[in-house]
Protein backbone atom coordinates (compact mmCIF):
# COMPACT_ATOMS: atom_id res chain seq x y z
CA UNK A 1 0.00 0.00 0.00
CA UNK A 2 1.40 3.48 -1.24
CA UNK A 3 2.39 5.56 1.81
CA UNK A 4 -0.60 8.84 1.10
CA UNK A 5 1.02 12.00 3.45
CA UNK A 6 -1.79 13.84 4.92
CA UNK A 7 -0.33 16.90 2.94
CA UNK A 8 2.42 16.27 0.51
CA UNK A 9 5.16 18.83 0.61
CA UNK A 10 6.59 20.70 -2.38
CA UNK A 11 9.69 22.13 -2.89
CA UNK A 12 13.00 23.33 -5.69
CA UNK A 13 16.09 21.87 -6.29
CA UNK A 14 18.74 24.72 -7.25
CA UNK A 15 21.40 23.59 -8.88
CA UNK A 16 21.49 25.93 -10.81
CA UNK A 17 22.35 25.50 -14.69
CA UNK A 18 23.35 28.72 -16.17
CA UNK A 19 24.02 29.29 -19.71
CA UNK A 20 28.12 30.37 -19.98
CA UNK A 21 26.79 33.63 -21.59
CA UNK A 22 24.42 34.64 -18.61
CA UNK A 23 25.77 37.71 -16.66
CA UNK A 24 26.87 35.65 -13.38
CA UNK A 25 25.86 38.55 -10.85
CA UNK A 26 22.60 38.96 -12.39
CA UNK A 27 21.85 35.12 -13.03
CA UNK A 28 22.53 34.55 -8.87
CA UNK A 29 19.92 37.49 -8.69
CA UNK A 30 17.45 35.49 -10.46
CA UNK A 31 18.16 32.30 -8.44
CA UNK A 32 17.42 34.16 -5.45
CA UNK A 33 14.36 36.01 -6.94
CA UNK A 34 13.43 32.37 -7.97
CA UNK A 35 13.26 31.33 -4.16
CA UNK A 36 11.06 34.42 -3.34
CA UNK A 37 8.81 33.42 -5.82
CA UNK A 38 8.58 29.94 -4.81
CA UNK A 39 7.96 31.19 -1.91
CA UNK A 40 4.98 33.24 -2.44
CA UNK A 41 3.50 29.95 -4.30
CA UNK A 42 3.35 27.96 -1.10
CA UNK A 43 5.92 26.19 -1.67
CA UNK A 44 7.71 24.34 1.38
CA UNK A 45 11.57 24.74 1.14
CA UNK A 46 14.04 24.96 -1.31
CA UNK A 47 17.33 23.18 -1.96
CA UNK A 48 20.73 25.11 -3.46
CA UNK A 49 23.91 22.92 -4.92
CA UNK A 50 27.48 23.22 -4.21
CA UNK A 51 29.90 23.21 -7.80
CA UNK A 52 32.97 24.02 -8.72
CA UNK A 53 33.61 23.98 -12.42
CA UNK A 54 32.42 23.36 -15.83
CA UNK A 55 30.98 27.13 -15.60
CA UNK A 56 27.20 26.16 -15.52
CA UNK A 57 26.29 25.45 -11.83
CA UNK A 58 27.72 28.92 -10.64
CA UNK A 59 26.99 28.77 -6.65
CA UNK A 60 30.11 27.38 -4.53
CA UNK A 61 28.63 27.60 -1.28
CA UNK A 62 25.22 26.98 -0.48
CA UNK A 63 25.32 28.04 2.80
CA UNK A 64 26.66 31.69 1.48
CA UNK A 65 23.98 31.75 -0.78
CA UNK A 66 21.12 30.93 2.03
CA UNK A 67 22.61 33.37 4.56
CA UNK A 68 22.09 35.81 1.48
CA UNK A 69 18.33 34.72 0.76
CA UNK A 70 17.35 34.38 4.31
CA UNK A 71 16.71 37.52 4.65
CA UNK A 72 14.47 38.17 1.58
CA UNK A 73 12.21 34.91 2.81
CA UNK A 74 10.20 34.13 6.11
CA UNK A 75 9.06 30.65 6.06
CA UNK A 76 10.16 28.43 3.19
CA UNK A 77 12.70 26.00 4.60
CA UNK A 78 16.17 26.26 3.19
CA UNK A 79 18.69 23.48 2.57
CA UNK A 80 22.39 22.74 1.04
CA UNK A 81 21.78 20.51 -2.10
CA UNK A 82 23.94 19.69 -1.32
CA UNK A 83 27.52 20.20 1.02
CA UNK A 84 30.02 18.06 -0.93
CA UNK A 85 31.72 16.55 1.95
CA UNK A 86 35.14 15.50 0.60
CA UNK A 87 35.81 18.99 0.09
CA UNK A 88 35.60 20.08 3.17
CA UNK A 89 36.78 19.61 7.08
CA UNK A 90 33.75 18.19 8.80
CA UNK A 91 34.31 20.36 11.86
CA UNK A 92 34.15 23.83 9.70
CA UNK A 93 30.97 22.00 7.97
CA UNK A 94 29.51 21.74 11.26
CA UNK A 95 30.11 24.99 13.12
CA UNK A 96 28.90 26.70 9.66
CA UNK A 97 25.56 24.97 9.67
CA UNK A 98 25.11 25.80 12.75
CA UNK A 99 25.69 29.53 12.57
CA UNK A 100 23.23 29.42 9.49
CA UNK A 101 20.51 27.54 12.01
CA UNK A 102 20.60 30.41 14.31
CA UNK A 103 20.60 33.09 11.55
CA UNK A 104 17.33 31.53 9.64
CA UNK A 105 15.46 30.68 13.05
CA UNK A 106 16.25 27.28 12.41
CA UNK A 107 14.70 27.61 9.07
CA UNK A 108 17.76 24.94 7.64
CA UNK A 109 18.17 21.34 6.28
CA UNK A 110 21.29 19.95 5.92
CA UNK A 111 21.84 17.88 3.15
CA UNK A 112 24.96 16.70 1.90
CA UNK A 113 26.82 14.14 -0.46
CA UNK A 114 30.40 13.09 -1.52
CA UNK A 115 30.53 15.77 -4.66
CA UNK A 116 29.25 15.07 -7.93
CA UNK A 117 31.86 16.92 -10.61
CA UNK A 118 34.73 15.10 -11.37
CA UNK A 119 36.15 18.23 -12.67
CA UNK A 120 35.76 19.63 -8.82
CA UNK A 121 37.34 17.02 -7.25
CA UNK A 122 40.50 16.99 -9.41
CA UNK A 123 41.46 20.63 -8.82
CA UNK A 124 41.09 19.72 -4.95
CA UNK A 125 43.24 16.79 -5.02
CA UNK A 126 40.52 14.54 -3.71
CA UNK A 127 40.45 10.56 -5.83
CA UNK A 128 36.80 10.48 -7.12
CA UNK A 129 36.94 6.72 -5.62
CA UNK A 130 37.79 7.78 -1.90
CA UNK A 131 35.13 10.34 -2.05
CA UNK A 132 32.15 8.03 -0.83
CA UNK A 133 34.44 7.01 2.01
CA UNK A 134 35.57 10.51 2.49
CA UNK A 135 31.75 11.33 3.41
CA UNK A 136 31.11 8.15 4.94
CA UNK A 137 34.30 9.42 7.73
CA UNK A 138 33.26 13.45 7.50
CA UNK A 139 29.28 12.00 8.40
CA UNK A 140 30.71 9.82 11.27
CA UNK A 141 32.31 13.09 13.11
CA UNK A 142 30.15 15.89 11.86
CA UNK A 143 26.93 14.40 13.81
CA UNK A 144 28.15 14.13 17.11
CA UNK A 145 29.75 17.72 16.80
CA UNK A 146 26.48 18.91 15.96
CA UNK A 147 24.95 17.15 18.89
CA UNK A 148 27.34 18.96 21.43
CA UNK A 149 29.71 15.84 22.06
CA UNK A 150 33.86 16.57 21.43
CA UNK A 151 35.01 14.58 19.06
CA UNK A 152 38.67 13.16 17.99
CA UNK A 153 39.90 11.46 15.59
CA UNK A 154 42.25 10.77 12.87
CA UNK A 155 41.27 9.90 9.46
CA UNK A 156 44.26 11.37 7.51
CA UNK A 157 42.96 13.69 5.34
CA UNK A 158 41.57 15.30 8.39
CA UNK A 159 42.05 15.40 12.12
CA UNK A 160 40.45 16.38 15.13
CA UNK A 161 41.46 17.11 18.76
CA UNK A 162 38.90 16.82 21.46
CA UNK A 163 36.68 18.95 18.98
CA UNK A 164 33.42 20.49 19.96
CA UNK A 165 31.45 23.43 18.56
CA UNK A 166 30.65 26.66 20.71
CA UNK A 167 27.32 26.97 19.64
CA UNK A 168 24.91 24.20 18.60
CA UNK A 169 22.19 24.73 15.93
CA UNK A 170 19.17 26.03 17.01
CA UNK A 171 16.59 23.63 15.93
CA UNK A 172 15.92 21.05 18.46
CA UNK A 173 16.22 18.05 19.28
CA UNK A 174 17.89 17.46 15.80
CA UNK A 175 18.52 19.79 13.09
CA UNK A 176 17.10 17.88 9.49
CA UNK A 177 19.79 16.38 7.96
CA UNK A 178 19.32 14.39 4.56
CA UNK A 179 21.67 12.41 1.99
CA UNK A 180 21.33 12.30 -1.65
CA UNK A 181 20.52 9.30 -3.42
CA UNK A 182 21.01 8.07 -7.25
CA UNK A 183 20.31 4.21 -7.86
CA UNK A 184 23.44 2.63 -5.79
CA UNK A 185 22.70 1.53 -2.21
CA UNK A 186 25.03 3.75 -0.13
CA UNK A 187 22.69 6.82 -0.10
CA UNK A 188 20.05 4.35 1.85
CA UNK A 189 22.60 2.57 3.92
CA UNK A 190 23.96 5.57 4.90
CA UNK A 191 20.54 7.18 5.49
CA UNK A 192 18.80 4.08 7.87
CA UNK A 193 22.40 3.95 9.99
CA UNK A 194 22.42 7.38 11.13
CA UNK A 195 18.90 8.23 10.77
CA UNK A 196 19.21 10.46 7.96
CA UNK A 197 16.40 11.45 5.55
CA UNK A 198 16.85 10.65 1.45
CA UNK A 199 17.45 13.09 -1.16
CA UNK A 200 16.83 10.93 -4.19
CA UNK A 201 17.89 13.19 -7.21
CA UNK A 202 17.94 10.53 -9.98
CA UNK A 203 14.48 9.25 -9.35
CA UNK A 204 13.42 9.29 -13.12
CA UNK A 205 16.28 7.84 -14.83
CA UNK A 206 15.56 4.31 -15.36
CA UNK A 207 17.98 3.06 -12.83
CA UNK A 208 16.57 5.57 -10.13
CA UNK A 209 12.78 4.74 -10.97
CA UNK A 210 13.66 1.26 -10.63
CA UNK A 211 15.63 1.72 -6.97
CA UNK A 212 12.96 3.76 -5.37
CA UNK A 213 11.61 0.95 -4.01
CA UNK A 214 14.72 -0.66 -2.67
CA UNK A 215 15.77 2.21 -1.64
CA UNK A 216 13.50 2.65 1.13
CA UNK A 217 13.55 -0.99 2.01
CA UNK A 218 17.01 -0.79 2.42
CA UNK A 219 17.21 2.66 4.23
CA UNK A 220 14.92 0.96 6.66
CA UNK A 221 16.32 -2.12 7.25
CA UNK A 222 19.77 -0.35 8.06
CA UNK A 223 17.90 1.56 10.32
CA UNK A 224 16.51 -0.62 12.57
CA UNK A 225 19.77 -2.57 12.53
CA UNK A 226 21.10 0.36 14.33
CA UNK A 227 18.50 1.17 16.76
CA UNK A 228 17.30 3.97 14.49
CA UNK A 229 13.57 5.59 12.87
CA UNK A 230 13.50 6.77 9.92
CA UNK A 231 10.16 7.93 8.23
CA UNK A 232 8.81 8.17 4.27
CA UNK A 233 7.27 12.03 5.30
CA UNK A 234 11.13 13.21 5.40
CA UNK A 235 12.13 11.49 1.86
CA UNK A 236 12.46 13.67 -0.42
CA UNK A 237 12.12 12.93 -4.66
CA UNK A 238 13.59 15.12 -7.55
CA UNK A 239 12.06 15.37 -10.71
CA UNK A 240 12.82 17.63 -13.87
CA UNK A 241 8.76 18.73 -14.66
CA UNK A 242 7.73 21.81 -17.35
CA UNK A 243 4.03 23.08 -17.56
CA UNK A 244 1.73 25.08 -19.55
CA UNK A 245 -1.60 25.56 -20.64
CA UNK A 246 -0.86 22.80 -23.19
CA UNK A 247 1.61 20.16 -23.87
CA UNK A 248 2.82 22.34 -27.35
CA UNK A 249 3.31 25.43 -25.19
CA UNK A 250 5.16 23.15 -23.00
CA UNK A 251 7.71 22.08 -25.43
CA UNK A 252 8.05 25.54 -27.01
CA UNK A 253 8.94 27.05 -23.59
CA UNK A 254 11.72 24.09 -23.59
CA UNK A 255 13.05 24.78 -26.50
CA UNK A 256 14.11 28.49 -26.17
CA UNK A 257 16.84 27.93 -23.81
CA UNK A 258 17.40 23.87 -23.95
CA UNK A 259 20.77 23.97 -26.13
CA UNK A 260 23.13 25.36 -23.33
CA UNK A 261 21.89 22.62 -21.45
CA UNK A 262 23.20 20.34 -23.57
CA UNK A 263 26.25 21.94 -24.43
CA UNK A 264 26.86 22.29 -20.77
CA UNK A 265 26.36 18.19 -20.62
CA UNK A 266 28.40 17.09 -23.16
CA UNK A 267 31.46 19.12 -21.44
CA UNK A 268 31.15 17.30 -18.12
CA UNK A 269 29.16 13.77 -19.38
CA UNK A 270 32.54 12.29 -21.01
CA UNK A 271 32.39 9.53 -23.24
CA UNK A 272 28.63 8.11 -22.55
CA UNK A 273 26.89 11.19 -22.73
CA UNK A 274 28.82 12.41 -26.43
CA UNK A 275 27.37 8.99 -27.27
CA UNK A 276 23.84 9.96 -26.20
CA UNK A 277 23.98 13.86 -27.02
CA UNK A 278 26.31 13.33 -30.26
CA UNK A 279 23.24 13.55 -32.83
CA UNK A 280 21.37 16.24 -31.18
CA UNK A 281 21.50 19.34 -33.45
CA UNK A 282 18.33 21.60 -32.74
CA UNK A 283 16.58 21.98 -29.28
CA UNK A 284 13.19 20.01 -30.42
CA UNK A 285 15.63 16.83 -30.85
CA UNK A 286 16.98 17.97 -27.70
CA UNK A 287 13.83 17.97 -25.52
CA UNK A 288 11.91 14.72 -27.20
CA UNK A 289 15.04 12.89 -26.22
CA UNK A 290 15.00 14.22 -22.43
CA UNK A 291 11.42 13.66 -22.70
CA UNK A 292 12.17 10.01 -24.18
CA UNK A 293 15.00 8.26 -22.89
CA UNK A 294 16.30 10.71 -19.82
CA UNK A 295 19.74 12.77 -19.87
CA UNK A 296 22.21 11.34 -17.45
CA UNK A 297 21.58 11.34 -14.26
CA UNK A 298 18.70 14.44 -14.71
CA UNK A 299 16.33 11.52 -15.75
CA UNK A 300 13.14 11.79 -17.60
CA UNK A 301 12.15 15.24 -18.49
CA UNK A 302 8.01 15.74 -18.16
CA UNK A 303 6.19 18.66 -19.80
CA UNK A 304 2.81 18.96 -20.32
CA UNK A 305 -0.08 20.32 -18.58
CA UNK A 306 -0.96 20.44 -14.98
CA UNK A 307 -2.72 17.02 -15.49
CA UNK A 308 0.57 15.56 -17.17
CA UNK A 309 2.56 17.10 -14.23
CA UNK A 310 0.02 15.20 -11.69
CA UNK A 311 0.49 12.09 -13.20
CA UNK A 312 4.52 12.08 -12.69
CA UNK A 313 4.14 12.75 -9.28
CA UNK A 314 1.59 9.78 -9.04
CA UNK A 315 3.50 7.63 -11.05
CA UNK A 316 6.66 8.31 -8.52
CA UNK A 317 4.63 8.08 -5.49
CA UNK A 318 3.43 4.51 -6.74
CA UNK A 319 7.05 3.17 -7.50
CA UNK A 320 8.65 4.40 -4.44
CA UNK A 321 5.83 3.55 -2.31
CA UNK A 322 5.52 7.02 -0.68
CA UNK A 323 7.83 9.76 0.27
CA UNK A 324 6.45 12.91 1.90
CA UNK A 325 8.53 15.45 -0.24
CA UNK A 326 8.77 16.27 -4.22
CA UNK A 327 10.94 18.20 -5.28
CA UNK A 328 10.98 20.23 -9.04
CA UNK A 329 14.60 20.24 -10.71
CA UNK A 330 15.18 24.18 -11.79
CA UNK A 331 16.65 23.33 -15.11
CA UNK A 332 16.30 26.65 -16.61
CA UNK A 333 15.64 24.91 -20.06
CA UNK A 334 12.31 27.69 -20.40
CA UNK A 335 13.20 31.79 -20.34
CA UNK A 336 11.99 33.09 -16.70
CA UNK A 337 8.26 34.39 -17.77
CA UNK A 338 7.73 30.47 -18.91
CA UNK A 339 9.33 28.87 -15.54
CA UNK A 340 7.35 31.58 -13.59
CA UNK A 341 4.09 30.31 -15.41
CA UNK A 342 5.29 27.21 -14.82
CA UNK A 343 5.56 26.89 -11.26
CA UNK A 344 2.15 29.08 -10.83
CA UNK A 345 0.66 26.22 -12.78
CA UNK A 346 2.02 23.76 -10.86
CA UNK A 347 1.11 25.44 -7.26
CA UNK A 348 -2.36 25.95 -8.16
CA UNK A 349 -3.30 23.10 -9.81
CA UNK A 350 -1.42 20.39 -8.71
CA UNK A 351 -0.73 21.27 -5.17
CA UNK A 352 -3.86 20.71 -4.33
CA UNK A 353 -4.52 17.29 -6.28
CA UNK A 354 -2.14 16.10 -3.20
CA UNK A 355 -3.15 18.40 -0.40
CA UNK A 356 -6.71 17.70 0.98
CA UNK A 357 -8.55 18.55 -2.38
CA UNK A 358 -11.23 15.68 -1.97
CA UNK A 359 -12.39 17.68 0.77
CA UNK A 360 -13.21 20.39 -0.93
CA UNK A 361 -14.76 17.72 -3.03
CA UNK A 362 -16.58 16.05 -0.73
CA UNK A 363 -17.89 19.49 0.80
CA UNK A 364 -19.03 20.20 -2.65
CA UNK A 365 -20.53 16.75 -3.23
CA UNK A 366 -22.42 16.96 -0.07
CA UNK A 367 -24.05 19.98 -0.94
CA UNK A 368 -25.32 19.10 -4.06
CA UNK A 369 -26.76 15.54 -2.84
CA UNK A 370 -28.65 17.63 -0.28
CA UNK A 371 -29.67 20.79 -2.15
CA UNK A 372 -33.20 19.70 -1.79
CA UNK A 373 -32.88 19.56 2.07
CA UNK A 374 -30.33 22.67 2.16
CA UNK A 375 -32.50 25.11 -0.22
CA UNK A 376 -36.28 23.81 0.83
CA UNK A 377 -35.21 24.77 4.27
CA UNK A 378 -33.97 28.48 3.20
CA UNK A 379 -37.15 28.83 1.57
CA UNK A 380 -39.25 27.95 4.02
CA UNK A 381 -37.85 30.62 6.78
CA UNK A 382 -37.96 33.08 4.18
CA UNK A 383 -41.52 32.53 3.67
CA UNK A 384 -41.88 32.38 7.61
CA UNK A 385 -40.16 35.88 8.23
CA UNK A 386 -42.57 37.50 5.45
CA UNK A 387 -45.31 36.21 7.26
CA UNK A 388 -43.96 37.57 10.47
CA UNK A 389 -43.52 40.63 8.72
CA UNK A 390 -46.27 41.19 6.58
CA UNK A 391 -48.11 43.97 8.08
CA UNK A 392 -45.06 45.99 7.58
CA UNK A 393 -45.00 44.98 4.06
CA UNK A 394 -48.87 45.45 3.24
CA UNK A 395 -49.51 48.45 5.21
CA UNK A 396 -53.32 49.08 6.35
CA UNK A 397 -55.71 52.21 5.73
CA UNK A 398 -54.88 53.95 9.20
CA UNK A 399 -50.49 53.56 7.72
CA UNK A 400 -51.67 55.11 4.42
CA UNK A 401 -53.23 57.79 5.41
CA UNK A 402 -50.90 58.54 7.73
CA UNK A 403 -47.88 58.83 5.06
CA UNK A 404 -50.46 61.09 2.84
CA UNK A 405 -50.81 63.54 5.78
Amino acid sequence: MTYRPRRLRFGIFVAPFHAIGDNPTLALERDMELIEFAERLDFDEAWIGEHHSAGAEIIGSPDLFIAGVAPRTHRIRLGTGVVSLSYHNPFIVADRMAQLDHQTRGRIMFGVGPGQLPGDAFMMGVSPARQRAMMEESIEAIIPLLEGEAVTVDRGWFKLDDARLQVLPYQEPRMEMAITCTWTPNGPKLAGQHGLSMLSVAATTSKGFAALPDHWRICEQVAGEHGRSVDRASWRVVAPIHVAPTREEAFADLCENIMPFITYLRAVGGKPMHDALGGIETPEQAVKLWATEGIGTFGVLKYGTPDDAAKAVEDLLDQSGGFGRFLLLAHNAANWQATQRSYELFARHVFPRFQHSDRRLQSQEHAFENHEKFIGAMLDAFSQTLDQHKDLLNPGPSDQEGDAS
